[in-house]
């Protein structure tokens, strides 16, 4: 590992595996409770990550460093061609180096290969830096009356992105 964390280079990218159930909980867990508390849907998503994302449809991929996940991103299947990102995180000490928006961007990719035509995410105002790598990377601002009403007491901004 360099004197500053791991290169941008050595970030390696992967669909979700069997064993990886304890990092995406902890990943999630720990920014949702530094900026909000754990609600109750995510104690069900993150509970259960092969009934809740993977079996409807849907996908999550890991940020990997040295064989350890470090980072996470999934697609919820919404209808056909149609996906939510959703459960983004980064480990805390690998923040501020790219992952997130290589992870973001790998995502992206993938929904892309799935035949999505457009992606949906909702968010708070109080994570500008997240709110400003969306905005980098082509979602635009919705009103939420567009969307499905959100399971989240802490979303207060929607997204979108047409591919």
């Amino acid at each position: 590992m360099a004197a500053f964390g791991p290169v941008l280079s050595e970030i390696g990218l992967r669909p979700f595996q069997a064993g990886d159930e304890g990092a995406f909980r902890r990943l999630n867990e720990e920014w949702i409770a530094a900026y909000f508390g754990i609600e109750e849907k995510d104690r069900v998503v993150l509970s259960d990550p092969f009934g809740q994302i993977l079996k409807t449809g849907g996908a999550i991929f890991m940020a990997v460093y040295d064989n350890t996940p470090i980072g996470c991103c999934a697609l919820l299947w919404m209808r056909p061609c149609v996906f939510e990102v959703a459960k983004m995180a980064v480990d805390k000490s690998h923040r501020g180096r790219g992952i997130g928006r290589k992870l973001l961007e790998y995502t992206i990719a993938q929904a892309r290969a799935r035949s999505a035509n457009s992606l949906y995410l909702e968010t708070s105002n109080k994570l500008a830096n997240a709110i400003h790598l969306y905005e980098s990377l082509g979602f635009h601002h919705v009103p939420p009356e567009r969307l499905a009403p959100s399971p989240y007491a802490r979303s207060n901004v929607f997204m979108e992105m047409l591919l």
